[in-house]
């Protein structure tokens, strides 16, 4: 039976997903770290429709979309683009769902990589087949202040520890399986954070963009 032939090395495609309710530095600086570390030239922002793991965004689908639109307009071109396949969903966000689609799309050779936060990774294993993402990506876990490092049960560390990577090369030559923990700066930000300091009347300006704070503004978000 003849070898299948050698996959050709193709450029390492990452892709970050979140509710954005609203988006903001956090977000933006923290992907820009890790990009410069892992050697990305783009990564793809896909914000959720229904969020399973989590409570509902307070703002519509069409108000997070706008404003992760106006937070990449105001980056660096090519720096990111947008993806809003799960916001044209009726149904949850399921992450293993759309890596499915997203690996039918780009072949079994082509690198793919799902960015997510270190709240994020220690609880994985709870996710719709979290796991499983390994078989269709590579995991880039971004650090996250006041999170422990360790999982919460043995097999899930000994799970860990069986796919921890720190050649970034690898990360490239292969299409998935590897999880790279990177060391990006601890931004004390979050979307929560926003949303309850917009409750109070409390300022929010160095925390997003400002074509984002407008548009808050104009829609009359999160008082």
């Amino acid at each position: 039976m003849p070898e299948s032939p050698p996959c050709d090395v193709k450029p390492l495609i990452a892709l970050f997903g979140g509710t954005f309710d609203p988006i903001h530095y956090g977000h933006l600086n923290t992907v820009q770290s890790l990009a410069a570390m892992v050697g990305l030239d783009n990564v793809i922002l896909m914000p959720n429709n229904v969020p399973p793991h989590r409570a509902q965004p307070e703002a519509s689908a069409g108000q997070r979309l706008h404003m992760v639109e106006l937070a990449l307009a105001g980056m660096p071109s090519g720096m990111f683009s947008l993806d809003d396949r799960e916001l044209r969903r009726q149904t949850p966000s399921w992450t293993f769902d759309t890596f499915t689609d997203l690996r039918s799309e780009w072949g079994p050779c082509q690198p793919l990589a799902f960015i997510i936060g270190l709240d994020s990774l220690l609880t994985l294993p709870t996710w719709h087949r979290g796991t499983e993402l390994l078989a269709l990506c590579h995991l880039l876990v971004c650090a996250r202040p006041g999170y422990a490092t360790h999982m919460a049960e043995p097999e899930w560390q000994s799970w860990l520890e069986t796919h921890v990577t720190h050649d970034i090369g690898q990360l490239h030559r292969q299409p998935a399986g590897c999880i790279y923990l990177a060391s990006t700066p601890l931004l004390p930000i979050s979307a929560s954070q926003i949303r309850d300091r917009r409750h109070q009347g409390l300022a929010c300006d160095e925390m997003l963009p400002p074509a984002v704070l407008r548009y808050i503004d104009a829609q009359g978000l999160y008082r």
